[in-house]
């Protein structure tokens, strides 16, 4: 992607004009009256993503007019490496700066392809300039975090189970001079990871829980948690077919965690960093976890099992509660999680649950602001009853249809402490459909607005 980012293209490269529709008369009233008659004549208006090549006294195209509509999408950038001719291109000189840093991510995020398994995967994509102004660390950054975490949900099982994951996390703490631990197997008993080990002892490919620090020890705790089901074939309470077809992004909680990371260690943020992820698969044998079944977890608190597929939730408790115990300055979550988050806000827009409104706030301001939306949903305290077993604390489910992604999210609330600033993000992770710069497949969401939030918080 980010090799279509070049430092220099010759003379004669076409100018690219980003315009708000607001914009437009002004500028036309600038320009030479031939200019306005073609943009007249083809109808051109500045909605988002609509481009219209103006071309010079020779009729080549000089001038490329892209629409913003009046919201300055990023993505309207991502669609131009598709549009245009091969070639060299530059951005109008004075954009502003966030402007500019926006256009080159785009660029970035339009010439994304996920090629590993295939046999001829290049793509021929136009170059762009670097623009002047840009910020081009905030653009290498967060367009290889954002490429990282596409990649590790796009991945297949075959290719990405706990094993693959945690060398993934390994990789990354070795290029920035992390710590990481991996706990394994029948390790994760003897160090008292009980729900982590359950979930996954049914799969030959061994459970994980992975470790991984980073950052002066005086610096303030910030501590993400992320999901990793590699692969979710719902367990005893089988899921169907159509289900299951997608289940390889079960671990996106996972791969929204290590691109985190990756931002926050290469922008040397200030803060002492802690990521855990429990990496698992959920599969059937003779050894699987049962409907029934009641387990213990790191917490001490029991759990009777009321569906097996919904184990992410189980995984990602005894993680919180080992983030818990330190009390960091800021705790999140990423997951996969449930369904019911999809049905209320659809596809596109996460679910976010806090019990910290301040933190809340921030998180939703940093994702307007960053165009990386999210939603907050209640942690309705009433519908804890909805939790409660007969032989256990807690049980994992609810029987009713209702309010699945809340009660999911007062399951976790259970193991993280009201002193504790938390935020737990349910999404989908994945596009549906195609969009300009957002091909179907794996998808980062939140994970811009999750950086802005903390670096906003504690950079200096």
């Amino acid at each position: 992607m980010l090799e279509h980012l070049i430092n220099s293209v010759n003379d004669e490269a076409a100018v690219i004009v980003p315009l708000r529709k607001s914009h437009l008369e002004t500028w036309l009233a600038e320009q030479p009256s031939r200019v306005a008659q073609w943009v007249s004549g083809n109808r051109f208006k500045a909605d988002a993503g609509r481009t219209l090549a103006l071309p010079d006294e020779n009729g080549r195209p000089a001038t490329i007019l892209l629409g913003l509509g009046e919201d300055d999408d990023l993505w309207a950038f991502a669609g131009l490496p598709s549009k245009l001719p091969q070639g060299g291109y530059r951005l109008v000189s004075g954009l502003a700066p966030e402007m500019a840093s926006r256009a080159a991510f785009g660029w970035a995020m339009g010439t994304y392809r996920f090629t590993r398994f295939k046999s001829n995967g290049g793509h021929d994509f136009p170059s762009l300039l670097w623009p002047e102004n840009a910020d081009r660390a905030w653009v290498e950054r967060t367009a290889a975090a954002t490429a990282l975490v596409r990649d590790l949900i796009n991945t297949p099982a075959s290719h990405m189970g706990p094993e693959e994951l945690a060398e993934t996390a390994r990789s990354l703490a070795n290029r920035h001079n992390a710590r990481c631990r991996i706990i394994q197997g029948e390790e994760l008993l003897h160090e008292n990871w009980p729900a982590v080990h359950a979930v996954g002892r049914a799969s030959p490919r061994a459970p994980r829980l992975i470790d991984l620090r980073w950052g002066a020890p005086e610096a303030p705790k910030v501590t993400i948690v992320g999901k990793g089901v590699c692969f979710d074939t719902g367990g005893l309470d089988l899921k169907g077919a159509a289900s299951m077809k997608l289940m390889k992004k079960d671990m996106g909680g996972a791969a929204h965690a290590l691109g985190l990371a990756q931002m926050i260690m290469s922008a040397d943020l200030p803060v002492r960093l802690r990521v855990l992820i429990p990496a698992v698969e959920n599969s059937v044998s003779g050894s699987a976890f049962r409907p029934g079944d009641v387990i213990k977890t790191r917490k001490g608190m029991t759990v009777e099992i009321g569906n097996t597929d919904a184990e992410g939730r189980l995984i990602l408790a005894d993680a919180l509660y080992e983030a818990d115990q330190e009390k960091p300055e800021m705790l999140l979550d990423f997951a996969t999680l449930t369904g019911a988050a999809r049905s209320a806000l659809g596809v596109e827009l996460p679910a976010m649950f806090s019990n910290n409104d301040a933190l809340a706030n921030d998180f939703l301001a940093a994702g307007e602001r960053e165009g990386d939306p999210l939603w907050r949903m209640p942690l309705w305290r009433s519908y804890r009853r909805m939790l409660d077993s007969k032989v256990a604390d807690i049980n994992n489910v609810s029987d009713s249809p209702y309010a699945g992604a809340i009660v999911a999210g007062l399951f976790l609330q259970e193991f993280v402490s009201d002193e504790t600033p938390w935020a737990h993000v349910d999404m989908m992770a994945w596009n549906t459909s195609s969009r300009p710069g957002r091909p179907d497949g794996g998808e980062a969401m939140t994970l811009r607005a999750a950086y802005s939030l903390i670096a906003g918080r504690f950079q200096k």
